[in-house]
């Protein structure tokens, strides 16, 4: 015990000593990721993107005593852009004036925008330059920004009159390109190469897609949809990148095996066993990936419980939900491409095969009757219109004020003197549109998951409605691929709602994943034929659009955020209704500011979406 008191107090006092950061006045990336955003898509930035945290690189630079000792000052995050992400450090504590760090944040992002001539920048440091020049141009205004940005990091840098000659003319180097970025400037030899320069970008940022594993490996799937009964890792809210790379599966033959030489006739003892990728139940895989620095993925033919889990267990037609029909061909966006792929996907609408009959279950029973009752006063009823011109009878106080004027000499022979009994009805309709992907199997609590909270609110949604007399629709949906879009129909427009629609909503349940983009478009069709007036798409989902091929990450984004613009021209309201903490990241783009909503507790959602319809139909 006092040898891990004394370890842990010398850990800490050297560790302070040799930091050359401000913990006090760090800003977090999820502090700035909001303003980033809007200051990236402000600059003209693709509105596609999105913000994640940088991965650590190792550092190679020269370091000092304390730090070698405290083990401090080898990783850097730097911040770098792809064609999906935009990725920041995760803090930032470089300078003791927390606005510094900031506007450090807002620097970074600034440069991310501006595309360069990959020709005339051979290396890291022109690179840079060129950014920076670019950027100070289109924007002038940043220009006083920067300039106490590397006021302040210059006298953070090396002292040059202390460092090997080699080194020293580096680190000159440097500062000439940060002081002028058209200074040209080279990099001689050294043993060591230049201190890290925390106002550029990544001097060598990974290859796009250098780990695409939802393209290469169909095991390998997006968090969102994994099975959720062990996500203990992302409950604790901290997320970390980690460096990644594709390797060939070790054989286990090869390597040093080190033995005591006495041991050579210890035969009994020697068991052949391949110890290069073992079972444990009991290791906490999540904790030692955030220890590691590099993780290497590889496939093999052999199958391991502690491998990233995926339900792709297909059910047998005889024990899956009935198809009805042979699909339904809808189209896709390729943002890439910049075109919409003509019948792209398929559409497969299904209905439950073991849906019952069944009342409303008896814990909603009372809440259902409270909304009920709240929703009635939206029904229309009929009601004398007086003061017509024509009508089905006379309007007996205006017809005696006619008779009085008419005595006095004073009549008009226009005043309407008849009323009409009519009926105010609300022309509108409206279809939800309920995520029923794997990712729904989650648990929000003890007793519930989310797939239950779901059909909850389709309970109560539905008693709403049926209240007011609106025409709506209950539909579902999940996928395996894009030919294979299961699109369930719980209650169509046509359908009553009683305890046959009951019992398919109590039948829903979770599986596969989340092509949102064809959903929506057929859902959008659906709706469209409706010959109200007014038409509200309603989206509830858990997670954002991926799929098992390449309909992960922007791709998903860019055509969810088609189809829900193709919505729109037809004259439809879509309205998204989600409870993924992380929405906001990419909601605003796909809906706009005033077309989501995120309910942070999820039990909450049955009873606030039937006030979000009010909201939204009065």
């Amino acid at each position: 015990m006092l040898e891990e008191y004394v370890g842990e107090k010398w850990h800490r006092f050297i560790t302070r000593k040799a930091q050359k950061h401000y913990p006090e006045a760090m800003v977090h990336l999820d502090e700035m990721r909001k303003t980033a955003g809007i200051f990236f898509r402000a600059l003209g930035g693709e509105g596609g993107l999105h913000i994640e945290s940088a991965t650590d690189s190792e550092v190679h630079a020269r370091r000092s005593v304390l730090q070698r000792i405290a083990g401090t000052g080898n990783k850097i995050q730097y911040a770098w852009r792809d064609d999906e992400t935009l990725r920041l450090p995760e803090s930032i504590a470089l300078f003791p004036d927390k606005q510094l760090n900031r506007d450090l944040f807002l620097w970074l992002t600034a440069l991310s925008v501006v595309d360069i001539d990959a020709n005339k920048s051979d290396n890291w440091i022109s690179r840079n330059q060129q950014r920076t020049r670019q950027t100070l141009q289109i924007w002038p205004g940043l220009k006083q920004h920067y300039q106490k940005l590397l006021e302040a990091h210059l006298k953070q840098r090396p002292d040059i009159r202390k460092l090997p000659r080699a080194e020293a003319a580096q680190e000159q180097a440097i500062r000439e390109a940060l002081k002028d970025s058209n200074a040209e400037v080279n990099l001689e030899y050294a043993k060591r190469p230049p201190q890290p320069v925390p106002l550029w970008l990544h001097p060598s940022p990974p290859q796009q897609g250098a780990l695409n594993m939802a393209h290469s490996d169909p095991d390998i799937i997006d968090k969102g949809d994994q099975d959720s009964s062990n996500d203990d890792h992302a409950k604790t809210g901290k997320v970390s990148r980690k460096q990644a790379s594709r390797e060939d599966m070790p054989d286990g033959n090869d390597g040093l095996m080190s033995f005591r030489l006495e041991s050579l006739w210890s035969w009994s003892e020697y068991i052949k066993v391949d110890r290069s990728s073992v079972e444990d139940s009991d290791d906490d895989v999540s904790r030692t990936a955030e220890d590691m620095d590099h993780i290497t993925l590889s496939q093999d033919s052999e199958t391991s419980a502690a491998k990233i889990k995926l339900d792709l267990d297909l059910p047998s037609s005889q024990y899956d939900d009935i198809v009805l029909g042979e699909g339904v061909p809808v189209d896709e966006w390729d943002f890439k491409q910049q075109k919409l792929q003509k019948d792209h996907c398929r559409i497969i609408p299904m209905l439950a095969r073991d849906a019952e009959a069944t009342d409303l279950p008896k814990k909603l029973q009372a809440q259902a009757r409270k909304i009920r009752r709240h929703f009635e006063m939206l029904r229309p009823e009929r009601h004398w219109v007086s003061r017509q011109s024509e009508g089905t009878e006379l309007d007996l106080v205006n017809y005696i004020t006619f008779l009085a004027d008419r005595k006095h000499g004073c009549v008009n022979s226009d005043t309407p003197v008849y009323r009409e009994l009519r009926s105010q009805n609300r022309d509108l309709a409206c279809l939800l549109l309920a995520d029923l992907s794997l990712s729904t199997d989650a648990y929000v609590n003890d007793d519930a998951r989310v797939i239950d909270v779901i059909r909850d609110s389709l309970y109560l949604f539905s008693e709403a409605l049926s209240a007011t007399g609106d025409r709506f629709a209950l539909h579902g949906f999940s996928s395996r691929n894009r030919n294979h879009v299961r699109f369930h129909n719980i209650k169509t427009f046509g359908d009553s709602y009683n305890n046959a629609a009951r019992g398919r909503i109590n039948a829903i349940k979770p599986g596969y994943y989340t092509r949102m983009g064809a959903a929506i478009r057929h859902a959008g069709n659906l709706l469209d034929k409706e010959p109200s007036t007014q038409k509200l798409l309603l989206i509830l989902t858990d997670g954002k659009p991926n799929d098992l091929d390449k309909y992960e990450g922007r791709y998903g984004i860019e055509d969810t955020r088609h189809a829900i613009i193709e919505a729109e021209q037809k004259g439809l309201q879509p309205f998204c209704v989600t409870i993924d903490e992380q929405a906001e990241d990419y909601l605003p783009y796909l809906f706009g500011q005033r077309s989501y909503v995120l309910i942070r507790n999820a039990e909450e959602l049955p009873k606030k979406l039937p006030l979000l319809y009010l909201r939204l139909t009065r």
